[in-house]
């Protein structure tokens, strides 16, 4: 399911050609989530390292995460 949602949340990610000849990515949907290098193929290794470590810190906090093509990672609270 992991990997589910890596690979749903990286079909999200923005790309754009900065000014100085670098490549900035982004994944909206994951606040904070970013990258910037000097190779499109390297701003996307570092967009999924970045996501992956937010992803993996969110769950150890129990931060929520959006749900990303249906897939929910987020633990259901059960009230006693």
């Amino acid at each position: 399911m992991l990997t589910n949602y890596i690979s749903a949340a990286m079909h999200k990610a923005t790309y754009e050609l900065l000014e100085d000849g670098t490549f900035y990515g982004e994944i909206t949907e994951c606040k904070g989530v970013w990258a910037n290098a000097s190779t499109l193929e390297n701003c996307r290794e570092e967009l999924q390292d970045a996501l992956e470590g937010w992803t993996t810190l969110g769950l150890r906090l129990g931060h929520t995460l959006p749900i990303l093509d249906g897939i929910n990672l987020n633990f259901s609270k059960e009230v006693a």
